[in-house]
């Protein structure tokens, strides 16, 4: 399984040299007619579903921004409507041009 940190750019403290992790932006994600959506039951995680739909379970973060959910944890609400957005690479785009400079 990918790390869920391997999309967030590290630096160095320069008093310390310690690493830490840089804040990341993420992009609003719209809904769009092409959207799954599913009901959540007690075994989903984010990051099986990502895998299902995408392939790639490092792709969780779209799932939790697409539906609001906040990123502290794999596993949605039990009976919630999830929305799965279909169109990931313009999301992945759009996450990319939010972090570049930032």
């Amino acid at each position: 399984m990918a790390s869920r940190y391997q999309n967030i750019s590290t630096t160095k403290l320069n008093v310390t040299g310690s690493l830490y992790y840089q804040t990341n932006l993420y992009p609003t994600i719209q809904p769009t007619d092409s959207d799954y959506y599913i009901i959540t039951t007690v075994e989903d995680r984010l990051d099986l579903i990502a895998y299902n739909f995408y392939q790639d379970s490092s792709l969780w973060w779209v799932i939790a921004s697409a539906n609001a959910l906040p990123g502290d944890s794999l596993y949605p609400p039990i009976g919630i409507q999830l929305r799965i957005p279909t169109d990931v690479q313009r999301i992945i785009n759009s996450y990319n041009l939010e972090n570049i400079n930032y």
